[in-house]
């Protein structure tokens, strides 16, 4: 369909007031059209991609005319990357959308917070639709700002010392990503990402290893790689149940993609074969090694429910990074973009089923749970399948997609030997993986039952953790639809 990747941004840009004075009237209106309008998005996509499939290029590209005087067209672009995540992030804001009709119906407010809502839909699904660097950088922004309100207005305890960490973080990420774009218009002249790499091949390679690392540790802050993770623990415990299903589904994983698709994808092959190339992926496998090991350590010995996943998608942002590191081989790259997709579901699904136990439970604390599985079963079978998914085990998600990782990581050992050491690291982090969500688990839902009455959560959560339990165990089962896609994609 001609024009499908610009009615995928225009619509919800188009429909956040109209979604706000819906909400004024009846809020459960306003959810539902939220929905709809990812639902139409995802329809969209999926118009767009035999072309990708079946194309010589394998990208579907609209290009309309924007800003002259840059010699800057606003383009709008799809690859089998891209498309794959944008509609696993569709997925998720439909599921987030369903589900926040009844866990934010005792809310105030809520018209503003469906519009926030849209408008950040609008962001997250724009940075995977555009080979434009100042567009990219304009959603990139536009996914902050909404997600700080959501955060600081519908969070619980301290929700705008949480929103205001997680402002200041990403803000400051986001200055560095800025001044790689600057400096890569200022050397090639071109804010078109994939024209800026041919330019970028005749350029002074002492210059684009600044831009390198300016985009990456930009990129890094909202990955929320260790040692810049501080944001991620408070923010994502302290938002709302459906935002923190987006900002450990999508947002983080937003990061990892903008690495691969900028940093390694534009930006690296001007310095590949170089010692400072080996250096930049060998640290990036370190940085990748620190992220899981840490964040599966704290995932181990808190007891906040939220807080426990939370330190998980860090621990997951590691296994990508060093997924990441092994850039180009295929069976990597195909490996962690497909668990960027996988995480992204079996995280959104883990916290929204944690949402809906606070919901019905009205605490927070591990120990103070037990026996929950007989008198919650839907929540029940929704946590325990993304837990397990978490932690690697068949049939569920992620563990196909751990498994073409490490594949790709004994594939590299052959030749460089450096990577033995945190490959056998990582295989140890995934025994840690398994370790923190089999606590998650027991705690909650087996044991003595430790609260006398719990009702089951209302159908409208129920139906959206469903959705999410089933595309889990279908990604674990068959997952070569996205990985059709993910392999046409091509870097070098």
């Amino acid at each position: 369909m001609q024009n499908a990747l610009l009615l995928t941004l225009l619509l919800p840009s188009i429909a956040t007031p109209i979604v706000y004075f819906i909400g004024k009237r009846k809020a459960k209106a306003a959810g539902l059209l939220v929905a709809l309008i990812a639902v139409i998005d995802i329809a969209l996509l999926f118009t767009i991609v035999p072309s990708v499939l079946n194309s010589t290029e394998h990208q579907y590209v609209e290009a309309y005319y924007w800003i002259p005087t840059l010699g800057s067209s606003l383009t709008l672009f799809a690859d089998g990357i891209s498309l794959s995540l944008a509609i696993i992030t569709l997925i998720l804001i439909v599921a987030a959308a369903l589900f926040s009709i009844n866990y934010m119906q005792e809310r105030k407010g809520l018209p503003e917070y469906y519009a926030l809502l849209t408008l950040l839909f609008v962001g997250l699904v724009g940075v995977f639709l555009t080979s434009n660097l100042l567009l990219f950088y304009f959603c990139w922004e536009l996914m902050l700002v909404p997600a700080y309100f959501i955060i600081g207005g519908w969070g619980y305890k301290e929700p705008y010392r949480a929103a205001f960490k997680f402002f200041i973080f990403t803000h400051a990420g986001a200055v560095f990503v800025l001044l790689g774009i600057g400096a890569i218009f200022m050397v090639t002249g071109d804010l078109n990402m994939f024209q800026a790499k041919d330019a970028l091949m005749l350029v002074e390679p002492d210059l684009v290893k600044w831009i390198l690392l300016s985009l990456t540790v930009g990129f890094a802050v909202k990955m929320a790689v260790v040692p810049v993770h501080m944001w991620l623990p408070d923010a994502h415990s302290e938002a709302p149940a459906p935002m923190s299903a987006l900002l450990s589904g999508v947002i983080i994983s937003a990061g990892a993609y903008a690495i691969l698709r900028l940093s390694l994808g534009i930006v690296f092959p001007a310095i590949m074969g170089t010692d400072f190339g080996s250096l930049f992926l060998h640290g990036l496998a370190v940085f990748g090694v620190i992220s899981a090991f840490f964040g599966s350590f704290i995932a181990l010995v808190e007891n906040d429910v939220k807080r426990i996943i939370a330190y998980s998608s860090i621990a997951h942002m590691g296994y990508v990074l060093f997924g990441l590191s092994l850039f180009p081989f295929q069976n990597a790259i195909t490996g962690t973009v497909l668990h960027l997709v996988n995480h992204a579901v079996s995280k959104g699904l883990l916290f929204l089923s944690a949402g809906a136990l606070m919901k019905q439970l009205e605490i927070r604390d591990i120990r103070e749970m037990g026996g929950l599985a007989g008198q919650m079963p839907v929540t029940a079978t929704s946590s325990a399948t993304s837990a397990l998914s978490i932690a690697g085990i068949p049939p569920f998600a992620c563990f196909f997609s751990e498994f073409l990782i490490f594949i790709g990581a004994f594939e590299i050992i052959n030749n460089d030997g450096f990577y033995l050491f945190p490959t056998a690291l990582m295989l140890v982090a995934t025994v840690l993986s398994l370790a923190y969500a089999l606590r998650y688990v027991t705690h909650i839902f087996l044991g003595p039952q430790k609260i006398a009455e719990v009702k089951e959560s209302p159908m409208a959560m129920k139906f959206s953790m469903a959705i999410l339990t089933v595309l889990v165990v279908i990604l674990g089962v068959w997952p070569t639809f996205f990985i059709q896609l993910i392999t046409t994609a091509s870097f070098v």
